[in-house]
């Protein structure tokens, strides 16, 4: 019975261990993942701008590979070399850059839209694109094989980013926000509207169209993700707390059994 019990007393371990560890990495393959991250309230909506403008400025090839058209050593676009000291990411012989200081005036500069962001995601320069480079060009341009989307804790915590709120993005999630291009009309906007289950009826996109005019395709896509995913986050969460209700059920059981096995070896 002592080894039922030391079995009873592994497996409960076990359990506390999946209750209380931390995730690794979550990744980001699709318009209906970003409906479920808590854009606006722990995540910066501008984290989501950003994306935008990466994914409609890199180059994706037909072998899904991605090539910077800009130099991150040149401090385009506000990037500089990122270290990882801190274990944010996989380590390795690997380089890290990383994109988006809007407050960084060298090279190549970010458009107005993501430097002077609209009231509605103001991030407080808080949003960063991290890309892992290979040690290879194609022709003339950097290739990359890893993109994340974090952001700078909310508080004074240093330049250490947020490994809560830290996600890797497929090329799939990149090919998608491409559909949602720097200018679209309002046949276009009803087309992505119905290729990607929106709630926006013919009035709200024009509402979108008239308040956005050149950005439309980026105002609905933060329509989409920030105000439609509202409720599929909801529904995420939820289903979140049932699966910790029963990893608690099971953990409660265990402890009964264990407790029963030792009265009757009393």
């Amino acid at each position: 019975m002592m080894k039922v019990s030391g079995r009873i007393l592994i497996s409960c371990s076990a359990l506390i261990l999946v209750l209380t560890s931390v995730s690794a990495i979550e990744i980001l393959d699709s318009i209906d993942d970003l409906k479920r991250i808590n854009f606006g309230r722990s995540v910066p909506t501008h984290s989501l701008v950003l994306l935008h403008w990466f994914a409609n400025t890199v180059t994706i090839d037909g072998y899904n590979m991605i090539s910077l058209n800009f130099d991150p050593d040149n401090g385009d676009y506000g990037s500089h070399h990122y270290s990882n000291y801190e274990g944010l990411l996989p380590p390795g012989n690997t380089r890290y850059y990383t994109i988006g200081n809007i407050y960084q005036e060298r090279g190549l500069e970010l458009p107005h839209h993501v430097v002077y962001p609209r009231s509605e995601y103001v991030g407080r320069n808080r949003a960063r694109i991290i890309v892992r480079v290979r040690n290879q060009r194609r022709q003339g341009l950097q290739i990359i094989d890893e993109v994340y989307i974090t952001q700078h804790y909310e508080d004074n915590r240093g330049p250490d980013y947020d490994p809560h709120h830290t996600y890797l993005i497929t090329t799939n999630l990149l090919r998608q926000i491409r559909q949602f291009s720097m200018n679209g009309d309002q046949q276009l906007l009803v087309s992505l509207r119905n290729r990607f289950g929106s709630n926006a009826d013919d009035s709200r996109l024009r509402l979108i169209r008239n308040t956005w005019g050149s950005l439309a395709c980026l105002g609905l896509l933060l329509f989409i993700v920030v105000q439609s995913g509202t409720t599929s986050d909801r529904n995420n969460n939820l289903g979140k707390d049932c699966v910790l209700f029963i990893l608690l059920l099971v953990f409660i059981a265990f402890i009964i059994l264990f407790s029963s096995a030792n009265k009757q070896h009393a």
